[in-house]
């Protein structure tokens, strides 16, 4: 039996606004081969049998016996999860999106396992697009990039999965939740160092400062929108190593002076902005090993002076805040929030918070380029969500060269992602050039 961790938990109980708490990838495929929608579901079926969380669903046992548990489904059918769906007009980018954030922002049924593929036909230019679809309770963003590696083609095996295995009994329940217990209470010495270093990570020791008003910190409703920016990753790499930042500080610079620009066309003068960064506990894990290991680190970016300063000054925040034991943070943020959820705030309070203005999401992806039945995976672009009151957040994925930034924004909140995307890129350009 696998219980979620305490991790896994806050998303399941943070799960309460307009929009689920899923995450995606579009995997766009070569159409100058010979593979089309059957070989790609014929492929994804196969492979499916080597993520056994693909195959559970998730089971909450009664009060008192601990935290949720997953199941192997006893009427697992991959068929019940894969769709096909044609692309209308042109198949252009626009379209693509479109499809991708309606698979990506449908509430999946708690009685299934907890995920959905499209596979969408009718590309420009004869390609076909996988979007892969979970629920954040299954894994953060490293854990989905292992589940990915399992789905692509490889040399990890294939083959009929083992029967599934029966469901715990009360009592199994009961003992599994009272060894849990005891090996909290032998954890609480080292629980106390997590938290020093989580208030490191959350900035506590500069202060409780509230993240700057603008009208995009405003309550969001169950649309979404996405724009994205591809630039070259070893530019931007390289643009960071002249100031000693990273890929993530040089993301910070640009997305803030971006939305600062946006902001000022619409009246509004900020000198600051407050934007959200995950921390993973880990660097790499396996599709046998995944959940959610994360905690967060707000970071203050300046939004006026120079390039070089602002790029100079993140990069010595960000590097004080990372401390020895990475997400530590959750150790505080993960109680805060059940707590709220149980008593049914949560959602009342992320629609009014001040602490941060956006969020950012950086993964580093596959350096090679992959194929899926065969045919080349051109691009991968990550979709995540926003939640509470911050209209616009951004998720980055590197993939074979390439930097992906997705703009995912509430259209009632902020109306035109689309010049966010390119006021994006246009600050990347520049800060390439410094």
């Amino acid at each position: 039996m696998e219980r979620i961790s305490p991790g896994d938990l806050v998303e399941l109980a943070t799960d309460v606004g307009p929009v689920p708490m899923n995450v995606g990838a579009v995997l766009v495929v070569d159409g100058g081969t010979d593979v089309g929608a059957a070989q790609i579901e014929a492929a994804l079926a196969q492979r499916i049998t080597t993520v056994p969380r693909l195959r559970q669903r998730l089971v909450t046992p009664p009060w008192g016996l601990g935290r949720p548990y997953w199941v192997d489904d006893p009427g697992f059918d991959v068929a019940a999860h894969v769709s096909r769906v044609r692309c209308p007009g042109a198949g252009d980018d626009d379209a693509l999106l479109r499809i991708a954030v309606d698979a990506v922002t449908r509430p999946l049924s708690r009685a299934r396992p907890l995920w959905r593929a499209v596979v969408i036909t009718d590309l420009a230019g004869g390609r076909v697009a996988l979007v892969m679809v979970l629920h954040h309770v299954l894994a953060d963003g490293i854990g989905g990039l292992a589940m990915l590696a399992r789905l692509v083609d490889g040399d990890g095996p294939t083959g009929t999965p083992d029967a599934p295995r029966p469901a715990p009994h009360a009592l199994d329940l009961l003992r599994d939740s009272t060894r849990e217990r005891v090996r909290g209470l032998r954890r609480a010495p080292s629980a106390v160092a997590r938290l020093r270093g989580g208030r490191v990570e959350l900035g506590r020791r500069d202060g409780d400062r509230r993240a700057p008003r603008c009208s995009w910190n405003a309550p969001t409703g169950p649309r979404r929108q996405v724009a994205t920016v591809e630039v070259d990753l070893d530019a931007v790499r390289s643009a960071g190593r002249r100031h000693g930042a990273t890929v993530n500080d040089v993301l910070l610079v640009a997305l803030t002076a971006a939305m600062a620009g946006a902001l000022g066309r619409r009246g509004e003068q900020v000198e600051e902005l407050v934007v959200s960064v995950p921390v993973s506990a880990r660097t790499s894990t396996t599709s046998a090993d995944l959940g959610n290991r994360v905690g967060v680190m707000p970071v203050r970016v300046p939004v006026t002076g120079g390039l070089p300063e602002r790029l100079s000054q993140v990069a010595r925040s960000t590097r004080v805040r990372k401390t020895r034991t990475r997400g530590a943070s959750a150790a505080l943020v993960g109680p805060a929030f059940r707590l709220l959820a149980a008593v049914g705030l949560f959602r009342w309070v992320v629609d009014r918070q001040r602490l941060v203005n956006s969020f950012l999401t950086n993964l580093r992806g596959p350096a090679e380029r992959l194929t899926l039945a065969g045919a080349p995976v051109l691009r991968v672009i990550p979709i995540t969500g926003t939640a509470g009151n911050v209209g616009v957040a951004f998720a980055a994925l590197s993939y074979a060269g390439t930097l992906v930034v997705s703009v995912i924004a509430d259209p009632e909140v902020v109306p035109d992602p689309d010049t966010l995307a390119a006021d994006l890129r246009a600050e990347l350009e520049r800060l390439t050039a410094v």
